[in-house]
Formats: structure tokens, sequence, C-alpha cells
């Protein structure tokens, strides 16, 4: 579903008739939601279970990307975002809590294969966006089709999850601002969920705007992004068990500014789309270890680790979309996009104060 709201940014500005700053706002209605969610997101996932919360939340979040192109008023699209922000925290932090229980029960890394085929969908997803126009699919028939897909998806795979045992009565408190290391990896989080969410959101326009590229182009930004993200994901297991994670996040933040300057220095799609690929390498472990480590703060239940970080790391988010439009109105997406690149040098050298050598 964030392929299908990725590939449709420059289909909904101009439904909506939007102005890049106007665009950002949308975007962090989306984080008031995703922020709003996660304040309960341990205790709605501690009562209910992983399962009940993914499934719910799948299908909610599919309805709100597939109302996306519905009205013709901006307050709707406001609404929308709002409803897609609150489904897609939830579910997030649900299935990473089950994520982080099964990594537990094997002994093993596999937070970043998950995140893999995360990463995976998000390529599928716009991959499918980019041939729509030549099945014959309309914006709003390609919505349809992709958030029928998912909600089918959403309801068998939460069928298929584990139990997790229940949380202990004292931790099932609301969501606060996290402290120690809780807060130092939220920070990091926040760095790298910006660097994320603005390939998820800008690329797609950045090739229309700046590189001049056809719809079908275009959407290969975010299917480069997110091809290279899900490779990185796949191979993180085994680099995990072989590097610390300061060394890790280190070499992470390094690759995602070398990748998003490529992108923003050469004029050319090819490049572009290159650069996009090593952003995606680059950013691939980046969560994965952090909500690994989150789940692995002594006395704190997983839920409520991975929400407490994920709440930082949508705090950030929240000032991304608008910062890079505003920063796009008045001058270009490509000045705009440059938050990349200093997000990513952060987070190479805060990496080894907030993950220290085991």
């Amino acid at each position: 579903m964030f392929a299908t709201w990725g590939v449709h940014v420059p289909t909904v500005k101009g439904h909506y008739g939007l102005g890049e700053q106007s665009l950002a706002l949308a975007m962090l209605a989306g984080g008031v939601g995703a922020l709003t969610a996660l304040a309960q997101a341990g205790r709605v996932v501690g009562r209910w279970g992983p399962a009940a919360v993914s499934g719910a939340m799948g299908v909610l979040c599919c309805a709100a990307i597939a109302a996306l192109l519905a009205w013709p008023v901006y307050g709707a699209l406001l609404a929308v975002m709002l409803v897609f922000g609150i489904s897609g925290s939830l579910m997030d932090v649900a299935i990473n809590t089950e994520a982080t229980e099964i990594e537990h029960q094997s002994g093993r890394p596999l937070m970043s294969g998950f995140h893999g085929m995360f990463s995976l969908g998000g390529m599928a997803g716009a991959s499918l966006g980019s041939a729509a126009p030549s099945l014959g699919l309309s914006a709003q028939g390609h919505l349809f089709v992709a958030t029928g897909l998912g909600a089918v998806v959403s309801l068998l795979a939460s069928r298929a999850m584990l139990p997790v045992p229940d949380q202990p009565a004292g931790e099932k408190q609301p969501l606060s601002l996290p402290r120690g290391p809780l807060l130092l990896l939220g920070v990091l989080a926040s760095m790298g969920l910006i660097a994320e969410g603005a390939m998820y959101d800008w690329s797609v326009l950045f090739m229309r705007q700046e590189r001049d590229s056809a719809a079908s182009t275009a959407a290969l930004a975010y299917a480069s992004f997110s091809g290279a993200m899900a490779a990185g994901r796949f191979g993180g297991d085994w680099v995990r068990a072989r590097l610390s994670g300061p060394v890790l996040m280190r070499a992470s933040g390094v690759l995602a500014a070398a990748g998003m300057a490529l992108a923003l220095a050469v004029p050319s799609a090819t490049v572009a789309l290159v650069g996009f690929a090593l952003v995606g390498l680059g950013l691939s472990n980046v969560v994965p270890v952090l909500f690994s480590a989150a789940s692995q703060v002594p006395g704190v239940s997983s839920a409520h680790g991975i929400a407490a970080v994920s709440g930082v790391g949508y705090l950030g988010m929240m000032a991304g979309p608008p910062l890079i439009g505003l920063v796009a109105e008045h001058s270009s997406l490509t000045h705009g996009l440059l938050v990349v690149v200093v997000f990513a040098v952060f987070m190479a050298l805060t990496a080894k104060r907030a993950l220290p050598r085991p």
C-alpha cells in the first residue's frame, strides 16, 4: 500500500490541484495519524494480539488508499491520509511485534529478512503501478486492484501468525516519550524513516518534475529503491551476524548519503534510478537493526519498545515531508531532497553512541 501511495503522489497532486507545500501537509496528516495511534499501539497489540490487529488494520489501510481519489475536496484527502496513518502504524507495530517474537524464539537474526518482504512488496506494488497504464487501468482502477489484493493478503497472512505471549500487566501503559537507550534508538529511527519516507513520497514526483520522465519511468524510482532495499534486507541477517551494530549503521548512512547525492547531482533519469537504488541498499538494514534492538531493552516489552522507537521515528517523519515540501515550494525538489543526505550523514555519525558494540 505504501508503494501504491508513492506511485500516485503525482496523480494526487494533479487531482486536487496542490502545490508542494499543500501536498506536504497532506503527508503530515498521515504522520499525525500514525503518531496518535502509536500512543496506544503497545496497549492495543498487547490486548488484542498481533494477528487480530494486523488483519483489521491491513484492511482499513487498503480502504484508505482505495479512497485517495474518491473526492475532489482537499479536506477529504486529509481525512483519508489520517486514517492511512493510523491504520498503517498500528499494523506496523503488530507485525514487528510478531517478527521479533519469531526472531527471539529462533535465537538468530531474522528481522532484516522480514523487512525484506516489505521492500519486495513495495517493488511489486511500484511495478504494478508502472505497468497499469499499459494494462488499460485508470488511476482509480489501479487503486481498486492494488487495494483489493492487499486486503486479501492482509487477512490471509494474519490467520497464519503465531500467538505472542501476553504482556505483563504493568507494561500496558500508554506510550510516553522514551528515555535512555530507547530515545537514542528513536533518534536514529527518525533519521532513517525521514530518508525512507522521502523516497516513498517524493521520488516519483522528482522523476516527473526534475528529470521530465514519463509516468511509467517515474514509477521505477520507487521500484529501484524498494528492489535494492529488499536485496539488502534479504542479505541483512547474514551481515548482522558478522558486523556490529555501529559498523553496519555507519556504512548504511554513508551509502545512503552517497546514493542520494548522486541522484541529485547528475541530471540523468538513469543515474537517478541508480542513486535511488543505492539509497535503498544503504537504508535497508537501519530499521530492522533498530527495531530488533528496541525489542531487547531490559524491562520493556517488545511491543512497547518497538512502539516507543516508532513513535520518535514517526515524529521525525511528521517534520520531514513539510520541510521537503517547503524547500521545494520556494526553491526546487532537488534542494528539498538534500535533507536525505544530511540525515543519512547524521545516522553515520551517531551510530556508535546509539548502538554500542556488544
